[in-house]
C-alpha cells in the first residue's frame, strides 16, 4: 500500500523494496511487513509496542507525549469501562403507560425517511426511524413530527403537504400538516384533535432554528409533553429543535434510531478486537487532526485512501504536487506520524494512482504516488495500492472505514471504492468486525452487499469526527439521563411493593433514617450526589438492620424519572429540604430545581401524593413553591386543609409535619432561626 521510511536524526530515507510504513521501537531497527504484529505473522509475538495508558475519570482518558505536539486528551469508551456519553433516557426503556394521551414531539431525520432510492427505504436506519413513530402511535400518543428537508435529499420535496404525503406512505399512517408560527400557538391543541400524527413546516425556513432561539424553541414545544430526538445526524449541532426544546418539555428521550446510532458510535471506540485498523478517506486533515490523534492512539494501524494521504506523504518528505497540499496540514501530519512512531504502529498510504490528463480528460495513466507528473490529476487508487491494501487487511479482526475513496478530480463512484467494498465484504464473511462511516461509503457498501447489518454503518461522518475530537455532542447532552444500572428493588427492600418516599438531596440521611425507623409501612429512598455521604448512609442501613431504607449516588436532577419509574410500588411523598449545591452562595440554593425534575416528580407522584419543601431562606422556599406550581401542570395544590390551624398568615407550616428533622434543620432551629415549610398535594380533582 505504501513504502517503509526510516527516520534517523530527522532524515528520511526511502527503502523502495519494502511495501508499507511502520515505526520500529528503536530508530535503528526496521520492521519488515512479514513481522508486523498487526498485519499478520507468528513472529510478531516477539515485538513489543508502546500502548496507551488509560485512566477512569468521568470517561477514559488517552494520553501520550510526542515531540511535536502538546499532550493530547480524548474521551473514549471500552467494554466494561465508563463511557464518554451520559446514559440517556431512551424510548425503549421509557414507561409505555406514560405515553398514553401525551403530546410527543419527534425530531425526525428527513435524510432517512424521505429518500428517493428504493433500496435505501428498506434499510435498518429507515426501519428503526419508522418504528419510533409507530411505537408512539400504538402507545396512544399524539405525535408532532419536526424536521428540515431540502430538494437535494429528494427532488420531490416541494412543500409540507408533499412531505406529509410521503411520510404517510412510509409509516402507513395519515400525517397532517400544521403551521409553525407565533399566531398559531394557541390553535395547536385544537388542531391536534383532527388526527394522531402531524408534521410541522420545514424548519430550514426558519433562521431561529440554527440560532437555537429560545422563543422559537418554546413555540415549537408549546403544548408538548415529551420530546423524542430521533435525528442522530444532527446531534453535533446546537439547534432549537434538538437542544432548545429540551428546556420546555417534561421528558427528553432518545428514539430507537437515535439509540441505535449512539450504540454504533460507542462500538467504534472499543478496542475489544485486535488488530483494529482505521481506513481513512476524504480530506481536511488539519480540521480533523484531533480526531486522527484519537485514532492513532487507539488503533493498530491507519490506512489513508483519500486526499489526506497526500498530506502524510508531504510530511514524510515525499514529492507531492503543490495543488494537492493542504495549507496548514504539515505540522498536524507530523504529529500523527510521531504518535504512530512512538506506538510503533504502521501508517499506510497509496503506492500508485490512476491519473487523468488535465488537458485530455479521457486519457488515463498510472503513476507512483511520489512521482505524479505535471498535468496529471489523481482520480483513483492504483492497482498496486489496492493489492497491498487487500493483503494488509487480511488478518484484521476489526476495521473502521471512514470517509470516501475520493480525490479532488474523481467521480463519486470509483473502482477503488468498489474494490475496497468487495474486500471488506470478504473479511466480514470471516467474522471481521467492520464499521462503515459516511454517506458515500455506506452507499457503496449497500450497493455491493445486501447483508449490511444495523451495527455496520453510521451515515453521518461529521458526528463521528466530532466524537473523535473529544467534543460533547449537544444533541446527546440535551437528553434526560438514565440511571446507568438496573436497581434490584427486591434486594433494596424487604417489601418492594410498599409506598415509596423519596428525599431529594438526602445529605447525611438523618431525616430519612429517622423516618424509616418510625414508618415500617413505607419504603424510603435517598438520592444524593455526594458519594461519601451515601456510603455512610448505607453503612448505617446495614449497621442498624434497616430493611425499608436505601440510598443511591446520582445527579437526581437528571435521573429521577429513570430511577423512580422502575420502582414497583407507588410514589407517595417527595421531599426537598434546604437545597444548596453551593454553601458559599445561598443564592444558588434553588437552582437544582430544574423544570424537568419537577415535571418528573409530578408525573410519577401518585394521586393525593405529597411534595414537602422547606428551606431556612425564605426566598428559596418561595422560589421552590413558585417553580412547583408553575411546572406542576395544574395538578398541584397547596395542602393546607389539615394544617390550616397551625399555619401562619404567610401560609408556612410552623412545625415539621413528620416529627423528624434533617441535620441542617436541627442546626437552623438550634440557632433560633425560622424554617419556611410548605406541603403540596397532587389532587385527584385536578387535570
Amino acid at each position: 500500500m505504501c513504502q517503509l521510511l526510516n527516520s534517523v536524526d530527522g532524515t528520511l530515507s526511502l527503502l523502495n523494496k519494502l511495501t508499507f510504513y511502520a515505526f520500529p521501537t528503536k530508530t535503528s531497527e526496521f520492521l519488515h511487513p512479514n513481522f508486523s504484529p498487526y498485519f499478520g505473522n507468528k513472529t510478531a509475538e516477539r515485538w513489543r509496542f508502546r500502548g496507551v495508558r488509560l485512566s477512569l475519570q468521568g470517561g477514559l482518558e488517552a494520553s501520550y507525549h510526542v515531540k511535536s505536539s502538546n499532550k493530547f486528551k480524548a474521551n473514549c469508551c471500552d467494554e466494561g469501562e465508563i463511557e464518554p456519553f451520559p446514559h440517556v433516557q431512551t424510548l425503549r426503556k421509557f414507561p409505555k403507560e406514560e405515553l398514553v394521551e401525551k403530546v410527543v414531539m419527534v425530531r425526525i431525520d428527513s435524510s432517512i425517511l424521505l429518500r428517493e432510492e428504493e433500496m435505501d427505504k428498506s434499510s435498518q436506519s429507515v426501519s428503526s426511524a419508522v418504528f419510533t413513530i409507530k411505537y408512539l402511535h400504538e402507545a396512544g400518543a399524539k405525535i408532532i413530527l419536526v424536521s428540515d428537508w431540502r430538494k437535494k435529499t429528494n427532488s420531490q420535496l416541494l412543500d409540507a403537504e408533499t412531505v406529509a404525503d410521503m411520510l404517510s406512505s412510509v409509516i402507513q399512517h395519515r400525517v397532517v400538516t400544521i403551521k409553525c408560527d407565533y399566531s398559531a400557538t394557541l390553535l395547536k391543541m385544537e388542531v391536534l384533535k383532527e388526527a394522531d400524527i402531524f408534521l410541522l413546516q420545514n424548519l430550514s425556513e426558519y433562521k431561529e432554528e440554527v440560532a437555537n432561539n429560545s422563543k422559537f424553541a418554546e413555540l415549537l414545544s408549546s403544548g408538548v409533553d415529551i420530546f423524542v430526538n430521533d435525528s442522530f445526524s444532527q446531534s453535533h449541532k446546537i439547534l432549537a429543535s434538538t437542544v432548545g426544546v429540551a428546556r420546555f418539555c417534561s421528558a427528553c428521550i432518545a428514539g430507537f434510531h437515535f439509540e441505535e446510532s449512539l450504540c454504533q458510535l460507542q462500538k467504534v471506540a472499543r478496542t475489544n478486537k485486535r488488530p483494529y485498523v482505521a481506513i481513512i478517506g476524504g480530506g481536511n486533515l488539519y480540521d480533523k487532526a484531533a480526531a486522527l490523534h484519537f485514532l492513532v492512539s487507539r488503533c493498530d494501524g491507519l490506512v489513508f485512501v483519500g486526499m489526506m494521504s497526500f498530506q502524510i506523504m508531504h510530511a514524510l518528505g515525499l514529492s507531492v504536487p503543490s495543488y494537492l497540499v493542504e495549507p496548514g496540514a504539515y505540522k498536524a501530519a507530523l504529529d500523527i506520524i510521531q504518535i504512530a512512531r512512538d506506538r510503533n504502529i504502521p501508517i499506510l498510504y497509496p503506492m500508485d494512482f490512476w491519473c487523468m490528463n488535465e488537458h485530455l480528460p479521457e486519457k488515463m495513466n498510472i503513476f507512483p504516488s511520489h512521482h505524479i507528473l505535471d498535468g496529471w490529476l489523481p482520480v483513483d487508487l492504483g492497482p498496486r495500492s489496492l493489492d497491498e491494501l487487500n493483503s494488509s487487511l487480511v488478518k484484521c479482526k476489526k476495521i473502521l472505514w471512514i470517509g470516501p475513496v475520493k480525490f479532488k478530480f474523481s467521480s463519486q463512484c470509483s473502482d477503488g471504492t468498489s474494490k475496497l467494498t468487495q474486500a471488506l465484504n470478504e473479511l466480514r464473511k470471516r467474522n471481521c468486525d467492520i464499521t462503515v462511516v459516511g454517506n458515500m461509503a455506506c452507499k457503496a457498501m449497500v450497493m455491493e452487499s445486501k447483508s449490511v447489518l444495523v451495527n455496520d454503518m453510521i451515515e453521518n461522518a461529521s458526528v463521528l469526527w466530532e466524537f473523535f475530537k473529544g467534543r460533547r455532542l449537544p444533541g446527546v447532552m440535551a437528553l434526560d439521563r438514565a440511571y446507568p444500572f438496573e436497581i434490584d428493588w427486591k434486594s433494596a427492600y424487604s417489601n418492594p411493593t410498599q409506598p415509596l418516599v423519596v428525599d431529594i438531596g438526602s445529605g447525611s440521611g438523618l431525616f430519612l433514617l429517622g423516618m424509616a425507623r418510625r414508618r415500617k409501612d413505607l419504603n424510603f429512598l435517598g438520592l444524593e450526589i455526594n458519594t461519601k455521604l451515601v456510603r455512610r448512609c448505607m453503612d448505617s442501613v446495614h449497621q442498624y438492620g434497616i430493611q425499608n431504607g436505601y440510598f443511591i449516588v446520582t445527579n437526581v436532577t437528571t435521573t429521577f424519572r429513570s430511577i423512580v419509574s422502575s420502582y414497583p410500588g407507588e410514589l407517595v411523598l417527595v421531599s426537598i429540604q434546604c437545597p444548596n449545591p453551593d454553601f458559599n452562595n445561598p443564592e444558588h440554593r434553588w437552582r437544582m430545581l430544574k423544570s424537568s425534575l419537577i415535571k418528573a416528580v409530578v408525573d410519577l407522584l401518585a394521586l393525593d401524593g405529597k411534595v414537602f419543601l422547606q428551606s431556612d431562606i425564605k426566598a428559596v422556599a418561595l422560589r421552590m413553591k413558585e417553580l412547583f406550581l408553575k411546572n406542576g401542570k395544574g395538578k398541584l395544590n397547596l395542602w393546607n386543609d389539615q394544617y390550616h390551624a397551625t399555619m401562619n398568615l404567610n401560609e408556612w407550616l410552623e412545625e415539621n409535619p413528620f416529627g423528624v428533622m434533617s441535620d441542617w434543620e436541627q442546626h437552623v432551629i438550634s440557632r433560633g432561626d425560622p424554617m419556611y415549610r410548605l406541603m403540596l398535594s397532587k389532587s385527584s380533582g385536578i387535570e
